[in-house]
């Protein structure tokens, strides 16, 4: 993983001149041709995902490779600036302190764009902005807005680490009304046992918890933050011109629509029963 963070740096220390750098090392996997900013030359790139994560990274059931927007978007990023992405399972949020450390080269995994997070990573420019919406009970007829939540004494799941948890401290005054899972899906599951009241949730991934238990849950349409998404890197890293340049063709090609009609629309319909894990 390291090793190929050595490659990209030397060969980004160069870029300008169209050279590549001397070998890094007996372990260095892509320097032998020359390189460009926009060129990775071949170099493999670690990307740090969850498989846990509709609509963005998953193993469905019974099969053993990753699919999902992550891993379509990564392949075509590869594509157009030359490089190989190699897909590792990293857990949530020890993933950010992975890329932090230089363990990984970058993580794709919905993560939103935050200062906090900038002083120890870096963002690529981001490829999508979500919404944070509440998810209620079917039939509890108690929240019809945002604020009937906020204002009452209502129980928010949500996900540790995430700025889910961060917006509902700062919503709600406090953590004392907030109760942390280590994954969405089990703070869905609290939420149908009775555990908890709402939880808060991008609207991206909470469609599809919504459409795993369409007779259980529904999403609360009264936006409360909007956040870009980016991916990660170290702070130091060589490659984020190029990924930003790959990014902005995605967009200008529609290729971005086209994965935003794949994922993020009925057209998608492979809910958390249909996955591994």
């Amino acid at each position: 993983m390291t090793k190929n963070r050595n490659i990209l740096r030397a060969a980004a220390v160069v870029a300008a001149t169209g050279l590549l750098a001397a070998a890094c090392g007996s372990d260095d996997k892509a320097d032998d041709g020359p390189a460009t900013q926009n060129d990775l030359n071949g170099a493999t790139v670690t990307v740090g995902v969850e498989n846990a994560y509709l609509p963005f990274n998953y193993v469905p059931v019974g099969g053993t490779e990753g699919e999902g927007w992550d891993y379509d978007a990564w392949r075509e990023i590869c594509n157009i600036i030359n490089c190989e992405a190699e897909f590792v399972v990293a857990g949530w949020p020890d993933v950010i302190d992975q890329v932090a450390q230089g363990e990984l080269d970058t993580a794709a995994d919905g993560i939103s764009i935050t200062d906090e997070r900038k002083e120890i990573v870096a963002y690529s420019q981001a490829y999508m902005t979500v919404d944070q919406k509440f998810i209620v009970g079917l039939d509890d007829d108690r929240f019809t807005t945002s604020d009937d939540i906020i204002s009452g004494d209502a129980l928010v799941g949500t996900q540790v680490g995430t700025t889910n948890f961060e917006l509902a401290v700062e919503l709600l005054g406090g953590d004392s009304r907030v109760s942390a899972f280590d994954q969405f899906g089990l703070a869905v599951q609290a939420l149908i046992n009775g555990d908890v009241d709402a939880v808060i949730i991008d609207d991206a991934a909470g469609q599809g918890y919504v459409g795993e238990n369409a007779d259980a849950v529904k999403l609360i349409d009264d936006p409360l933050q909007a956040d870009p998404l980016g991916f990660i890197f170290p702070l130091d890293s060589e490659i984020i011109p190029a990924v930003d340049y790959a990014i902005d063709q995605m967009r200008d090609s529609g290729f971005l629509d086209e994965l935003g009609e794949k994922y993020f629309t009925d057209a998608f319909t492979v809910t958390y029963d249909d996955i591994e894990g």
